[in-house]
This record gives structure tokens, C-alpha cells and sequence, in this order.
């Protein structure tokens, strides 16, 4: 018996008993209403305008605050200073930099809560700040917030005016997350709030000295910049010298919209900035406390706190029940040890919370019948293409109750799929031809999420979809979007990846995708594919990627996580690589890792919200993909030695 082969039969023989553990323990975190929603945490930055939110809401009384709420404002108080970094500041992923808009944030919200700023901890973050460019150098959402208490000048922050209501569909080439956020929180700036804030205080003390508090142009005399200041600041004499009537006209607009968006949602958007926004405008709107909109609007809203007892308070930016859901049910039916029954309440479920009313999606897409899925429990307006294709994948490893009612649904939901391809051949997250790349040049586009582009990693998992119903390149849209894939394949041989960390996520799934649409695995672009996969390789035998990849341009190394490993055995196997050293040791690596529970610790942020200003810890990464993997390359090498013997 050769080495290899030696090797190869141990791993195979440790696998099964890793699989039964693993899916024993996916398993037992299932609802019993059929569903998985594991948590999903962030950065300091949501307990922090939690803390602005509270001074909204509750306003200083002669010069003093002390909110109802107070306790918990101390208790997310802490939870932000637990996640100080030994230089002051605070970050935006686990074991990241410090990020000057993230520790600018923590810093007022610290010092509202009662901290004061001679304390170490207050001037170790404020020495940061002023050594990153002060005040100044945040984001435009942070100096917007603080300018509704003028704590920053209105007249330098970038003017959000409701009138973009009046401009035909035009809010609709906004990506949807920004659109919800966009038009709330116009409604906000319409009514030039100035809310008070206790006697005395300021933030003064961040401002570096003789920077700039406004815009800076770029040295060329046109650019999209420079045009878009121009417009900010004729808008700025607009909101002063405007007809009034045009301004109440856009109100009206935006009140409906956000009213209607409020329907048949667990929030504005179900995600939290457009919820605590939807706060903010139907107060200044004159809803009263009672009213059942603002009262369902603020309900929602903490509905993303957890405070257990057990762990420092925090906030969940929004939840994950389908996402997760898809992912479990599909690494469950791939692993073949999971209960039929668990399965099937699952598709059951998930069945149900089929969208069958037009969203946002359908201002481009009129005539197209209604379907999909949402991330959240309730976001009717949002089906995405993403949850849409994963379930998919899901229903086809599971069998509802009603196998008719199963089949209706997936013939729904792939003609939605497939009516949601743009126009460059890939899909994107909840919109097509979501492009206008000019917009991201708008002075309130800093967030890095204007706008919503099409993607490997969707592009990868919606041709997985159509796989596994019997789609292949006969059809045109697989066609266009396997030449799509390839086009966008980067030069090291990797595929970007937008919804999760990065690199090695986009090539995992754009390599699952091409393998479902039949593509060579002999093929050049494969074959780079896989090199790159085995030359980033930790010599652990697992692979890791940081968040900084987004910043750098390229993969940027970090060490081992569950996850990522995952991505990468499971990107190996789709590229055709079964025997490489590379995948073997990565295979170990998964094995040796878990937990006598079945699980997989992971510190690590592998989830991207949005590139360069928000990540995601999704709790359930590092118990499902490696299931996923190690199913995968059990069954093929246990066929393989079957077939020797």
C-alpha cells in the first residue's frame, strides 16, 4: 500500500464519526418550528448609536441626562469599552486596526454615558483619533449623526434631501440597504432637527486643529466628486431658498414609502441603521409615543438587543433565519446522517416564508411573478437573490410535506431567479443592473455600499441552484453567466468575494458554480483557480484570510479558521483536485480542529456587510461549511476505495 493511499484511508475512516458529531450538533440547534437563526454579532458601532439613539429619544431635562433607559446605556456602555484596542481605539473585525469612524463613535457614546474624558481609557481613544486626522477624518453617517445635536456643523455634512423622491425611479439605482437608510433618514434632515445634549458637553476635543471641517475636492477641475459637491452645496441653498411646496411634496413621498416599507417587515429594511432612522422620522414626522408605527418601529429595533446576563450587551444588525436555515438544510442532506423528519420540518418552514408579494425588485422587473426569500423572518420588500438560490439548494437535499406545494414553489422561484440575471450575465444581492458606478462618488456614499454590483460568489451559488434542477449550458443564462465568471476570474487566478471574507469565499463558490453548469475542470481558468486555492495555504493545513483583503485589493493572510478552510476544501474538490497533499491537510486540519462536541471554534469575522466599513460574525459558519466539506470529501473518497476493493 503506497503512502498516499495509507493517508487517504485514515482520513476516511476518521471522517464519519466527525460528520455524525458535527450534524449532531447542527441538529440539536434547530427551532422547533423548523428553523436554524444562529447569531449574528458585529463592532462596537451598533451598541454606540444605540446610546445616540437613547439621547434622541430621551432629551436632557435642564442641562441633565438621566433616561429611563440609563441602565442599559451603561450596560452597552461597557460592552464597548470590553472591545478597546491597547492603543485606545476600536475596530470593525476581530483583531483588526483600530477604525477612526468606529472609535470616534465609541467615544461619544462613552463620554454621554457618563465616562469622563480625563479617564486613561477616554484619552488613550482620543490621542487615536487625533492621530488618525480627528473628527474630521470620519465617515459623512458619523458626522450626519452628530450633527442632529450639533455636535458637528450641518453646513459640512452632505445634504440627503427628500426631493430624490421626485426624481422618477431614481432612488430604485441605489442599492436597497441604502435606500432604506436614504429615505428615512432624509425625512430626518428635512426638519433641521438641533436636539440638546447635556450642559456642557461637546466633542470640541476631537477636532484636530486646522483641518478642514467640509468637503475637499479633488485637484482636477471635473470629476464625479467634484460635480456631486457642486450639487451638495446647491442643494444646501435649495433647502433654504426652495419652494416650500416642492419640499412637503417630497415628505409626503418619502412618509409613504416608509410607511408601506414598514408592512409586512420586522423593521425598515429588517437591518438596523434604516430602523433607527424609521425611529428618528416618525418622530419628527409628529407621530406620538403611542402610535402603533412608532411603537412597532422601537419594538423592532430592540428586538436586536441581546442581553442575557451572561455577556456583555450587545446588538444584532439584523437576523438570519433563512440564510442559516439554507446552509443547515443543505449541509444536512449532503452529509446523509441527518434525521429525514429534521429535514423535513425545515422545508416545511421554509415553504411558508415564500415572498408572494412584488417588492422593490419589481420596479424593474414588473411583469415577473412574485417569489423568493428574504435573509430575515420578515422582509417582504426584499427577497435576494442569494437566500433565494440557497434555498433552492436546500429544497433539493429535503421534501416538505406537500411535495406539490414543494415543486410549485421551486418553479416559482427559479423563474424569479432567473428573471433577477443582469444584463453583465451575473446576479447580484437584491437587485439587477444596480450599477451606476457614478453614484458611488456622492459625498454620502462613503459607506461603500451604494450600490449593489453583481458578484462571483452569487453568481457562483445561483448557477449551483440551477444544478441541481437540471439547469446546464444549454441555457442561456447559464451560458452568459459561466462567461460572466470567467470574465471577472482576477489575474492571481482568485474570484472577489463580495457577502463574505473575500478571496477565497468568492473562489469557492464561483468554482461550485462553474462545476454545476459543466464546466472542464481541465479548463485553464480552473486550474489557476485551484493553484491560487493551494499556494495561500497556512502551514497548519488550513486557510484564513483577513478583512484587510478589502483594503488591500488582494488576499491578504490571516491565520486558520474553520470556515475559510472549509471554502477552500470545498473549492478544491469543485476545481477537480481530490488527491492534492493541499487538500488532505486541510482535511486534517478540520478533523484535529473540532471540538468533542462536534463544533469548530472561530474568533475570526469571515462575513462581510459592507467592504472596508462592516463585518459579520456569523456564529453558524464554523459548524456547517466544515460539515459541508468533510461530507463532501468523505463520500468521494469512500466511492473512490469502494471502488478499489
Amino acid at each position: 500500500m503506497t503512502p498516499t493511499l495509507a493517508i487517504t484511508e485514515s482520513l476516511v475512516r476518521a471522517i464519519p464519526a466527525a460528520v455524525q458529531r458535527a450534524a449532531a450538533n447542527l441538529v440539536a440547534r434547530q427551532d422547533a418550528r423548523g428553523y436554524w437563526c444562529g447569531e449574528l454579532t458585529a463592532d462596537t458601532t451598533l451598541e454606540s448609536d444605540y446610546i445616540l439613539l437613547q439621547l434622541w429619544m430621551h432629551p436632557p431635562v435642564d442641562g441633565v441626562w438621566n433616561p429611563p433607559t440609563m441602565p442599559l446605556v451603561q450596560k452597552a456602555a461597557q460592552s464597548i469599552l470590553s472591545r478597546q484596542l491597547a492603543d485606545g481605539g476600536f475596530n470593525i473585525y476581530q483583531q483588526g486596526p483600530t477604525e477612526i469612524s468606529a472609535t470616534v463613535k465609541a467615544y461619544f457614546a462613552l463620554k454621554l454615558s457618563g465616562l469622563s474624558p480625563d479617564d486613561s481609557r477616554m484619552a488613550r481613544a482620543r490621542e487615536c483619533i487625533l492621530a488618525r486626522g480627528g473628527l474630521q477624518a470620519a465617515n459623512s453617517y458619523v458626522k450626519i449623526n452628530l450633527s442632529l445635536f450639533d455636535l458637528y456643523p450641518r453646513e459640512h455634512c452632505p445634504t440627503i434631501p427628500p426631493e430624490l423622491m421626485l426624481l422618477g425611479k431614481f432612488i430604485y439605482q441605489m442599492s436597497s440597504w441604502t435606500r432604506a437608510i436614504v429615505i428615512s433618514l432624509s425625512i430626518v434632515h428635512a426638519h433641521h432637527p438641533r436636539r440638546p445634549v447635556p450642559a456642557g458637553f461637546s466633542l470640541e476635543e476631537l477636532f484636530l486643529p486646522g483641518v478642514p471641517r467640509g468637503f475637499q475636492g479633488d485637484t482636477k477641475w471635473f470629476t464625479w466628486r467634484n460635480l456631486f459637491l457642486r450639487i451638495d452645496r446647491f442643494l444646501k441653498v435649495w433647502e433654504r431658498r426652495g419652494p416650500r411646496s416642492i419640499r412637503q411634496r417630497a415628505l409626503r413621498s418619502a412618509e409613504k414609502w416608509m410607511l408601506e416599507h414598514l408592512e409586512h417587515s420586522d423593521g425598515l429594511g429588517a437591518i438596523y441603521p434604516p430602523m433607527m432612522y424609521a425611529i428618528m422620522a416618525l418622530d419628527v414626522l409628529g407621530y406620538p409615543e403611542n402610535h402603533p408605527a412608532r411603537l412597532e418601529a422601537i419594538r423592532q429595533f430592540q428586538h436586536l438587543m441581546v442581553d442575557d446576563g451572561r455577556r456583555p450587551l450587545f446588538f444584532e444588525p439584523c437576523f438570519s433565519p433563512i440564510w442559516d436555515t439554507g446552509i443547515a438544510m443543505y449541509a444536512l442532506g449532503e452529509s446523509g446522517v441527518a434525521p429525514p423528519q429534521a429535514l423535513s420540518r425545515a422545508a416545511n418552514w421554509v415553504l411558508q416564508k415564500e415572498i408572494r408579494r412584488a417588492g422593490d425588485w419589481s420596479v424593474k422587473s414588473p411583469n415577473t411573478t412574485p417569489s423568493g426569500w428574504a435573509f430575515e423572518f420578515n422582509n417582504d420588500f426584499y427577497p435576494d437573490i442569494d437566500d433565494t438560490a440557497m434555498i433552492l439548494l436546500a429544497l433539493s437535499r429535503a421534501h416538505a410535506s406537500d411535495p406539490a406545494a414543494q415543486r410549485a414553489t421551486e418553479q416559482r422561484a427559479l423563474a424569479w431567479i432567473l428573471e433577477m440575471q443582469s444584463s453583465d450575465g451575473g446576479w447580484a444581492a437584491f437587485d439587477k443592473d444596480n450599477n451606476w458606478q457614478f453614484l458611488s462618488h456622492v459625498p454620502f456614499a462613503d459607506h461603500n455600499a451604494m450600490l449593489d454590483p453583481t458578484c462571483a460568489d452569487i453568481t457562483g451559488r445561483v448557477l449551483e441552484s440551477l444544478g441541481a434542477f437540471g439547469y446546464d449550458r444549454g441555457h442561456p443564462a447559464v451560458r452568459r453567466a459561466v462567461d460572466h465568471l470567467v470574465r471577472t476570474q482576477e489575474p492571481d487566478g482568485s474570484w472577489y468575494g463580495r457577502w463574505g471574507v473575500a478571496y477565497i469565499y468568492g473562489t469557492c463558490f464561483a468554482l461550485r458554480g462553474l462545476r454545476a453548469a459543466g464546466e472542464d475542470d481541465r479548463e485553464a481558468h480552473v486550474l489557476r483557480a485551484g493553484e491560487w486555492l493551494r499556494s495561500i495555504q497556512n502551514a497548519d493545513g488550513g486557510w484564513g484570510e483577513s478583512c484587510a483583503s478589502y483594503d488591500n485589493h488582494g488576499f491578504t493572510p490571516a491565520r486558520s479558521t474553520p470556515s475559510q478552510t472549509a471554502w477552500a476544501i470545498l473549492g478544491l474538490l469543485a476545481g477537480g483536485d481530490t488527491t492534492s497533499h493541499s487538500l488532505h491537510q486541510g482535511i486534517e486540519y478540520l478533523l484535529e480542529t473540532q471540538r468533542p462536541d462536534g463544533s469548530w471554534n472561530e474568533e475570526l469575522s469571515t462575513g462581510t456587510g459592507f467592504p472596508k466599513v462592516f463585518y459579520l460574525t456569523y456564529h453558524l459558519y464554523r459548524l456547517y461549511f466544515p460539515l459541508m466539506a468533510l461530507s463532501e470529501f468523505g463520500k468521494l473518497k469512500s466511492s473512490r476505495l469502494t471502488e478499489r476493493s
